[in-house]
């Protein structure tokens, strides 16, 4: 049995009233994975194949940008 334990760096914030940079990139993922979301389920409801295409670009997007912002969050 593989014992690796999978974990990601600790990054340190000051905690503060304000809105670090820390918790505008969380309210970013959170944003992003909840349309991400959304599309999914948009797309098993559209009933038309030119809906159904564009949701699957907006999902696409999505989930792409929603990808970038989870890498950025560990740079």
């Amino acid at each position: 049995m593989n014992n690796n334990k999978i974990s990601n760096q600790k990054t340190e914030v000051p905690s503060t009233p304000e809105m670090n940079d820390k918790d505008y990139i969380t309210s970013m993922l959170e944003v992003e994975k909840a349309m991400v979301k959304d599309y999914a389920v948009a797309l098993t409801e559209a009933s038309n194949e030119d809906l159904y295409n564009d949701y699957y670009d907006l999902f696409d997007e999505a989930s792409e940008a929603q990808r970038e912002i989870y890498n950025l969050m560990f740079q």
